[in-house]
């Protein structure tokens, strides 16, 4: 209604025609003022070239007027007004809109929100449709018709094996599906036949999903893509529906390949709380996958493709032999294998002389591919922050630095808290140098960094894939070391040694719950990789034992951490005095402040500590 009155109100405003006499427009066409005019039967409007006054009000002028010629009059208008050069006009001078066209305008929103509401619900009636990963739409419900799921065009992939570096053998894997693919009757002649389903498991960055677009960018064949998240929805059977919609695309181009990120949030196992009574979307759904997999279906031609960070978690029946046949594991890389990729994802970024990747991928272990990417894309940045044409090593490390230490705070902290982050700092990095297989000190800084004061960084020579008891307890006894050298020089104990506390509490309980280094609880995994060990049926009596273990055995490393300070305190005094002086100290500069050799390790006496034996 309001939307009624102001379109009327503007069509009244817009006219603004003044009414005058037959006689005072016949004065104004001998003139020649009338610019133009428009005749309605016997109704005439039109426009002035100049404005005239307004007759019998010299206060106000008018420019558009409407009159009435009498039936009477015996003029030759048409020919005068030809004479004064005025336009005469078919149309109306000035057009409303009308009633009608006025109400049509107010009633158009309404119209629109209910085709809007009428689209939406045919929408819904087909399943929606929703955009999968690399390759588009898909969905329907049952009946309904859905948009169906698009192959992934390889011309739009710029991503191959050339591209994958560091896991080698996951890489010859997968190529050996795409070879099948490509001459199947190779293998058929042998009577062999191509794997079901490939699931590569591994932690977060290792490169899964890239190794999927690597297969979209080298398959020859069809390539369909979607996250397991798409197939679920509140109405229950759309995550099916999908599912049949899924492999009857790719069985029509048959051979092909489906790539299903991150399956485990629809391929968990079944039967647990997350269930009821049987009838989950999550469970129809996994049980649609595992028909279309290897069900009276078949796949024929049809690889299914899968990654998740949670292998663990899977349902077995996806595991076996016949649906996901191969299980691959996609591990972090190692020294060779991140120089490699290193260098990939150094393509197109221009390096300095002294950049050097070699070293820089001995100082990264335990890194992953998306870690390594984003280190160099950090270096890149950095270089383009300071204006320079070229990476530099310096801008490597200085990146490296800001990924493992934590970007600097401009802080300014009392004489008192530097000294006492000196102490703390150099009480990690001093037991660092001096027991027995420790990983060498890094760096050693008391510039605050992140939510720390400071920082002590120690890295393996090389890569480690398995740790003894003695490297354990070292750990324990390295992480201790910063509360230890507080209480050993200043006499008190601070809240900066809460993350150290933490990391030391983490590895003695897996020491001694999980790992059987304890000769109390003996070879036995105590607690679970899920939940507690309650939850996993560990009696009250065991768990308080475990307790009592992890307790023993970090207030006997810290003992040890206090002993090894205290008959070295000329060396952490040392170490805190150049901290003071220069706030970082690189490996080299700390073992020289430490007055012992880089790389070699002094003779300390070594107190083997007792263990009850039961």
């Amino acid at each position: 209604m309001v939307l009624f009155l102001l379109t009327t109100i503007q069509d009244e405003m817009a006219g603004g025609e003044q009414t005058i006499a037959y006689t005072d427009f016949t004065v104004q066409v001998q003139k020649g003022n009338v610019a133009e005019v428009f005749s309605r039967g016997d109704t005439i409007e039109g426009r002035l070239k100049q404005a005239a006054p307004v007759p019998g009000k010299t206060d106000s002028t008018y420019t558009k007027f409407t009159t009435e010629r009498p039936t009477f009059a015996n003029d030759n208008l048409y020919g005068e007004l030809q004479k004064s050069g005025a336009t005469v006009r078919a149309t109306p001078v000035v057009a409303n809109r009308g009633v009608l066209l006025n109400l049509l305008i107010s009633l158009s929103p309404f119209i629109l929100i209910a085709a809007f509401y009428i689209w939406l619900f045919r929408r819904s009636r087909a399943g929606g449709g929703l955009g999968g990963g690399l390759g588009g739409g898909f969905g329907g419900l049952p009946g309904g018709s859905g948009r169906q799921k698009k192959p992934v065009d390889p011309s739009t992939v710029r991503v191959t094996f050339a591209d994958v570096a560091g896991i080698d053998e996951v890489e010859a894997e997968i190529e050996e599906v795409v070879d099948y693919l490509k001459d199947p009757e190779k293998y058929r002649r042998l009577g062999a036949r191509a794997p079901k389903g490939v699931l590569l498991a591994g932690a977060p960055g290792t490169g899964k999903t890239l190794l999927a677009r690597a297969t979209a960018g080298e398959a020859g064949v069809p390539f369909f893509s979607a996250s397991a998240s798409e197939f679920i929805e509140m109405i229950v059977g759309v995550g099916a529906s999908r599912v049949r919609e899924l492999f009857g695309e790719a069985r029509k181009v048959a051979p092909a390949i489906i790539f299903i990120d991150e399956i485990d949030t629809i391929g968990r196992a079944r039967g647990g709380a997350r269930s009821v009574g049987g009838h989950d979307e999550g469970e129809q759904t996994l049980n649609q996958i595992l028909t279309e997999m290897d069900g009276f279906s078949g796949t024929e031609g049809v690889v299914v493709l899968a990654a998740t960070n949670r292998a663990e978690v899977l349902d077995p029946a996806l595991l076996r032999p016949g649906r996901f046949d191969r299980t691959i594991t996609v591990h972090a890389p190692d020294q060779p294998g991140r120089e490699a990729i290193l260098k990939v994802h150094a393509r197109g970024k221009p390096l300095a002389a002294d950049a050097d990747l070699a070293t820089l991928s001995r100082s990264t272990p335990g890194m992953t591919g998306a870690d390594l990417a984003n280190l160099l894309n950090e270096a890149a940045l950095a270089a383009a922050r300071q204006g320079e044409s070229q990476i530099t090593q310096r801008d490597l490390t200085d990146a490296l630095e800001k990924i493992q230490l934590g970007t600097a705070r401009n802080v300014v902290m009392p004489e008192e808290q530097r000294r006492r982050t000196a102490y703390h700092e150099g009480g990690h990095a001093l037991l660092g140098m001096i027991q027995k297989g420790a990983d060498p000190v890094r760096k050693v800084s008391i510039i605050p960094r992140g939510r720390a004061l400071g920082v002590t960084l120690s890295t393996p020579e090389t890569d480690r894939y398995g740790y003894d008891v003695e490297y354990l307890r070292g750990r324990i006894v390295g992480a201790l070391g910063g509360m230890a050298a507080e209480q050993e020089v200043l006499g008190v104990v601070t809240t900066g040694a809460e993350s150290d506390l933490e990391t030391a509490t983490r590895i003695a309980r897996s020491m001694v719950g999980r790992w059987g280094m304890s000769e109390a609880i003996g070879p036995v995994s105590v607690f679970p990789s899920e939940g507690n060990g309650r939850t996993a049926g560990v009696s009250e009596e065991l768990l308080n034992t475990v307790d009592a273990e992890v307790r023993k055995l970090i207030e006997q490393c810290y003992v040890e951490a206090r002993r090894l300070l205290r008959e070295n305190r000329s060396r952490l005094d040392s170490i805190a005095d150049q901290l003071l002086k220069r706030e970082t100290l690189d490996e080299a500069d700390a073992y020289t402040a430490a007055g012992i050799p880089h790389g070699a390790r002094p003779e300390i006496t070594t107190r083997p500590v007792r263990r009850d034996s039961r």
